[in-house]
C-alpha cells in the first residue's frame, strides 16, 4: 500500500516545490508580489517562502485535529451537554468558528503578516490608543499559544498514560509520568521545527494525508465492528446536566469549550504567512477551507462515536474514562479488541504529536515577529534567523523552553498546571474580539475600500484597502457581528468551572491567568515597553526597484 501510494505523495511534493519557485513580479520593482505587499507593511522579507496551498493546508488541519481533538476532548461535551448536547453545541461551535476565521480571512488577505492580530490592531486602533492596545493584544497571542503548544503536549503525554493504563490495569498513574512524556513531546515537535524545519511542508503535506485517511481508518472499523448502536432518539434528544448546574442551558453552553478547543487556532495560518507564497489569497482560503474539512469530519466523528456509546456514564467512569479519555474505552468496547483499539489510540496519538509541531512552530513565529517589532525582552536576541535555512531558531527554542518550565507546575499540582493551559481559549478568543470589533467599525463607516478605488494596494491615507478574499456587502457585516456575538460568548463562558458545587481543585483559574497575563502587559508597557514599542516598527520605508527576492 506504501508503495503504491508513494507517487502520489511525489506528485504533491512537485506540485507545491513548482509553486515555491514560481515568481511573479509586478509594477517593474523586481520584487515578487508577496515582497511587494510585505513592503507597503513597513516589513523586510527575510523569511523563506516555503508552503504551498496544500502544504499550509495540511499545517493548518494538523494544528486544529478537529476530529482527533473532538474525541480527545469527549469528556467535556458529555458532561455538560450530553450526547444532544455534544451534538447541536458541536453545530454551533462550527458555524461560530467559521465566522470568526472568515472574518480574520479578510484582514489576513488586507494584510498577511507573522503579526497577525496585534499587527491588524496597530492599522485600525484610533491613534490615542493605537500602541497601547496593540501591545496588550500581541501578549494575548503570544500567552494564547504558549497555552495551546503546553495543552497539546499535556494531552499527548497523558493518553499515552491512559493507553498503558488500558493495557495494564494495576498501573498507577502519577502526575510525574505525564509530565515526563509531555517534555519528550515538546522535545520532538523541538527536533522537527529546528534540524528538520526546512521539511516542515514536506512534512505537513504527509501528516494532511495521515489525517484523511486516519479518519476513515478509525470511523470504519468503529462503526462496523460495534455489536450494538444506539438509537437516533438517544443520540438526538437525550441532554445531561453533568455539572449539576441550575439549568440544562447553562450546562449546554459551558459544555461548548471541549468543542472550541477542538476547532480553533486557525490564525495559525495567519502567523505562517510570511512562508506561505501568495499568502493574500492562500492564507485566508486555507482559513475557510480548513474551518470547513475539519469541522466536517469532526462533525462524522462525534455522531459514529455517540451511536457506538451505548452507556455515557460506563464510558465515562471507566479507568481511561476517569483519566480523562473516555473514547479509549468506547474503542475497546466497539472493538472487543485491545490490539485494535490500540492501533486506532496509536492514530490519534500521531495526529496529536504532529498537532504539537505546528502548534510549537506558530508560537515561535508570534514570538519572533513580536520581537521583532521591539514588543518583548531580549528582542535582539530572539529575532535571529539561522542564515542557512532562514528559520527563527531562537524563537523556537525560547519557545519550547518556556512549555517545558510550564509542564514543571504540573509536578506540583495539575490544578495550577490546568489553569495556564485554559489561557489557550480566553487569551486567543480576546485577541479575536479586538481585532473583530475595529474591523466592524471599520467596515461600516466605509474605512474599508475597494482595491479598484485605488493604486496603493494596502493604504490610502487611514483608510485599509480590501484583499483579493473579500465577503462584500451586508453578507460580509452579518458574518463578522456573528463572529464578535460568539466570540464574546465563547470568551465569557471560558472562565467558568465545569461543575457545581465548585471546590479549589475543580475551580477554572482561566481568569485569574489572563488578568495577570494582562495586568504583566500593562505594568511592562507603562516601565519599559512604552520606550521601545511603537507598534509594527517600518524596516522598508519605500519599496527597492531592480531587487527580486
Amino acid at each position: 500500500m506504501a508503495a503504491a501510494l508513494k507517487p502520489d505523495l511525489d506528485h504533491a511534493f512537485a506540485m507545491e516545490e513548482k509553486a515555491m519557485d514560481a515568481s511573479v513580479t509586478f509594477d517593474g520593482t523586481g520584487l515578487d508580489r508577496d515582497d511587494q505587499l510585505l513592503a507597503r507593511l513597513g516589513k523586510k522579507p527575510v523569511l523563506r517562502r516555503r508552503f504551498g496551498f496544500l502544504a499550509i493546508v495540511g499545517f493548518t488541519c494538523t494544528m486544529l485535529v478537529t476530529w482527533e481533538g473532538s474525541l480527545i476532548l469527549f469528556t467535556t461535551g458529555l458532561t455538560n451537554g450530553g450526547s444532544a448536547g455534544l451534538v447541536y453545541g458541536y453545530l454551533f461551535v462550527w458555524v461560530g468558528t467559521l465566522c470568526i476565521f472568515t472574518t480574520m480571512a479578510e484582514m489576513a488577505s488586507i494584510a498577511p503578516t507573522a503579526g497577525g492580530q496585534y499587527h491588524w490592531v496597530a492599522m485600525m486602533a484610533p491613534a490615542s490608543c493605537r500602541n497601547f492596545l496593540s501591545y496588550i493584544t500581541g501578549w494575548l497571542v503570544i500567552a494564547g499559544w504558549e497555552a495551546i503548544l503546553a495543552g497539546g503536549g499535556y494531552l499527548t503525554g497523558t493518553m499515552i498514560v491512559a493507553v498503558i493504563q488500558l493495557n495494564h490495569p494495576s498501573y498507577v498513574p502519577q502526575l510525574w509520568h505525564g509530565t515526563l512524556l509531555f517534555w519528550a513531546t515538546i522535545a520532538y515537535a523541538l527536533f522537527v521545527n529546528t534540524l528538520l524545519g526546512s521539511t516542515l511542508p514536506k512534512i505537513e503535506l504527509v501528516m494532511l494525508f495521515l489525517h484523511v485517511v486516519g479518519f476513515f481508518a478509525i470511523l470504519i472499523p468503529l462503526v462496523a465492528c460495534a455489536p450494538e448502536k444506539a438509537s437516533a432518539h438517544d443520540v438526538f434528544t437525550q441532554f445531561l446536566n453533568g455539572g449539576a448546574w441550575p439549568s440544562q442551558g447553562l450546562s449546554f453552553f459551558i459544555g461548548l469549550i471541549g468543542s472550541v478547543f477542538a476547532m480553533f487556532g486557525c490564525d495559525a495560518t495567519v502567523h505562517m504567512s510570511e512562508e506561505v507564497n501568495n499568502a493574500a489569497v492562500i492564507v485566508p482560503w486555507a482559513m475557510v477551507s480548513t474551518t470547513l474539512f475539519n469541522g466536517a469530519i469532526g462533525f462524522g466523528m462525534i455522531l459514529a462515536v455517540l451511536f457506538v456509546t451505548l452507556n455515557v456514564d460506563t464510558a465515562l467512569e471507566s479507568p481511561t474514562g476517569v483519566l480523562g479519555y473516555p473514547f479509549m474505552d468506547i474503542f475497546y468496547t466497539a472493538t472487543n479488541s485491545k490490539a485494535g483499539a490500540n492501533v486506532m489510540i496509536a492514530i490519534v496519538l500521531v495526529m496529536s504529536g504532529a498537532g504539537s509541531i505546528a502548534a510549537m512552530a506558530t508560537a515561535s513565529r508570534i514570538v519572533w515577529a513580536f520581537a521583532r517589532d521591539r514588543g518583548l525582552p531580549g528582542w535582539r536576541t530572539v529575532t535571529k534567523l539561522r542564515s542557512k535555512t532562514a528559520i527563527p531558531m531562537l524563537s523556537v527554542i525560547f519557545t519550547a523552553i518556556v512549555t517545558v518550565l510550564i509542564g514543571l507546575i504540573n509536578l506540583g499540582s495539575s490544578t495550577a498546571f490546568n489553569a495556564v493551559i485554559s489561557l489557550s481559549v480566553s487569551g486567543l478568543y480576546g485577541s479575536y474580539i479586538i481585532v473583530e470589533v475595529l474591523m466592524l467599525y471599520h467596515r461600516c463607516t466605509g474605512r474599508i475600500r475597494s482595491a479598484h478605488d485605488s493604486a496603493n494596494r494596502l493604504y490610502e491615507g487611514d483608510h485599509l484597502i480590501w484583499g483579493p478574499f473579500h465577503v462584500p456587502g451586508i453578507f460580509g457585516i452579518a458574518v463578522n457581528v456573528c463572529a464578535v456575538m460568539f466570540g464574546i460568548i465563547i470568551f465569557f463562558f471560558s472562565f467558568w468551572p465545569v461543575a457545581t458545587p465548585v471546590s479549589a481543585p475543580k475551580m477554572n483559574y482561566s481568569i485569574l491567568m489572563t488578568g495577570s497575563v494582562v495586568l504583566f502587559a500593562v505594568f511592562y508597557y507603562v516601565v519599559w515597553a512604552r520606550k521601545t514599542f511603537k507598534g509594527p516598527i517600518v524596516e522598508i520605508s519605500s519599496i527597492p526597484t531592480g531587487v527580486k527576492s
